[in-house]
């Protein structure tokens, strides 16, 4: 339910007031970074617009009750095969969205991810957004606004959603997870509430990595080695945690202005890494140019 969703209360009032005074538009486009709501929003919206009562939204209709089991035929659910949204699904779209609805008077597609909806599969979209049945609503939900070309984005009402307040992730994390969260890791969750959940009982990690910064300019190259095994066994969360590194080090910078060269040297790092260079070497660089750059 709405309610229990955390920020961008604004958007979610306009959604609702969208349906109860039946001004919906065919098509939206959700933007903004992940882990802020867009999909849980997204897809109660389209449970508030199938229910079929005349209140709506009420969750104990034929239609809510589908949607709640994952069972309603007017509800479609398209995520991404092989890190892009395909040609071939955006067909299979446009071939069930002839088909009538069963439950309800409408018809809802979600697509999620959809800024990795290749060039060819958004062109095969676009034919569907300038005439879309009447019935039938399709919601983008993406990140990345440059992926979209211009002829899909002005097709669509655009609503931009806002990150998470820091306060509320903090307060959020205390009363369901009871974990209390200093303003370091506060930083890295940048206003997502998706990224203070992934990252949550990961708080001992990155606090030894706040301990290897601080010993950068007092210890040893090899003890500097020996104490970032955790940077070596930490490969599929690598980003995060170079992240949280530049808060770190543009923190320790106040201290040292040395420190702010070393910002560089971390954005070099994942740059690298994105071009899938040796893991273990990238970080071994990165580590030493660091110590030279501060000694």
């Amino acid at each position: 339910m709405f309610d229990k969703i955390i920020g961008n209360e604004q958007i979610i009032t306009t959604l609702k007031k969208m349906v109860k005074q039946n001004r919906t538009s065919h098509s939206y486009l959700f933007l903004g970074i992940q882990g802020i709501g867009k999909k849980i929003i997204a897809k109660e919206f389209a449970k508030m617009l199938l229910c079929i009562e005349e209140e709506k939204y009420c969750n104990k209709c034929k239609s809510c009750i589908e949607f709640n089991t994952n069972n309603n035929p007017d509800y479609i659910y398209i995520e991404p095969e092989e890190n892009k949204i395909k040609i071939e699904q955006i067909r299979k779209l446009q071939k069930s969205i002839q088909e009538k609805p069963i439950i309800s008077d409408k018809k809802i597609y979600i697509i999620d991810n959809a800024d990795l909806m290749t060039k060819e599969s958004q062109n095969c979209l676009l034919k569907t957004l300038e005439e879309p049945p009447k019935y039938a609503i399709i919601i983008l939900i993406g990140s990345n606004e440059i992926a979209f070309l211009p002829t899909i984005k002005s097709r669509c009402t655009i609503i931009k959603f806002n990150k998470i307040e820091d306060e509320e992730i903090k307060k959020y994390l205390e009363s369901n997870y009871r974990i209390n969260t200093n303003e370091n890791m506060i930083r890295i969750f940048q206003g997502s509430i998706g990224k203070a959940i992934k990252l949550k009982d990961k708080q001992q990690d990155y606090q030894i990595l706040e301990k290897l910064i601080e010993e950068f300019n007092t210890k040893t190259l090899i003890d500097i080695f020996n104490e970032a095994k955790i940077l070596y066994n930490s490969k599929d969360e690598i980003e995060d945690m170079l992240e949280y590194i530049n808060i770190l080090l543009l923190q320790k910078s106040k201290q040292n202005y040395l420190f702010t060269n070393c910002i560089k040297i971390v954005e070099d790092t994942k740059k690298r890494l994105k071009l899938n260079a040796n893991y273990d070497m990238a970080v071994d660089n990165m580590l030493f140019n660091i110590w030279e750059e501060v000694n």
